[in-house]
């Protein structure tokens, strides 16, 4: 049993290319997570509220994330862990996000695009998207697009997106965006996170930033 616990745990390190050993504390910083009532997304809140951070939660399911906000500050101490509703499937919902909170703060240097859908039976965004482009890449495309000025102006500031390794099995097929064609579920979920990773690059070459990978989650960071 031993053996086959060592085993697990060496390819549990390798899958996520190593842990995090940075201890650097971030009071003053304003961050922002989609999708951090759960899995991924809310340990990583609760990591950014332990080192002091300011965070907001980007849920579609605001009553989710209070309680989760409240089980945060509870297991950190700190209190501001704020919870604010984004439906990444509703580009007026991404966008009346974005007003308010570009109104509400005046930093945000940390943005995590986690928020996402899995292999969910062929259904399309309230825009006529299929449903994991439209959430995985389109929705954090226009957040961050609504952002970019505000994250440009807190610099240093950094942009999180979060993919997969399944991004190397994605094709972008132009001619099928929307599933329309032919669909499956399974590739679908796979072209969006390539998706993010094209993202990303390009980004960076816009931005001419500095864009670094560890494992399969692409960041860019934004220096003064």
């Amino acid at each position: 049993p031993l053996l086959i616990d060592e085993l697990f745990s060496d390819c549990r390190k390798m899958l996520s290319s190593g842990i995090c050993t940075s201890t650097v504390q971030l009071p003053g910083k304003v961050a922002l997570v989609t999708g951090a009532n759960t899995g991924i997304g809310k340990e990583t809140a609760k990591e950014l509220a332990q080192r002091g951070a300011r965070v907001y939660l980007a849920c579609r399911d605001v009553q989710k994330g209070e309680l989760v906000a409240r089980e945060i500050q509870t297991v950190t101490g700190n209190e501001q862990v704020l919870v604010r509703k984004l439906d990444l499937s509703d580009t007026k919902s991404i966008r009346a996000f974005a007003e308010g909170f570009l109104t509400e703060e005046k930093h945000l240097h940390i943005l995590i695009n986690n928020a996402g859908v899995m292999m969910c039976p062929y259904s399309k965004t309230a825009d006529g998207f299929e449903m994991h482009i439209g959430v995985n890449h389109l929705g954090h495309f226009l957040l961050t697009h609504l952002l970019l000025e505000k994250l440009k102006e807190s610099a240093p500031s950094r942009i999180v997106n979060v993919s997969s390794l399944a991004h190397h099995l994605g094709r972008i097929h132009f001619h099928n965006l929307q599933g329309e064609k032919f669909y499956n579920a399974s590739l679908a979920y796979c072209h969006s996170k390539l998706a993010n990773i094209l993202f990303t690059k390009e980004l960076a070459r816009r931005l001419k930033v500095t864009a670094m990978w560890h494992g399969s989650l692409p960041r860019l960071v934004m220096r003064q």
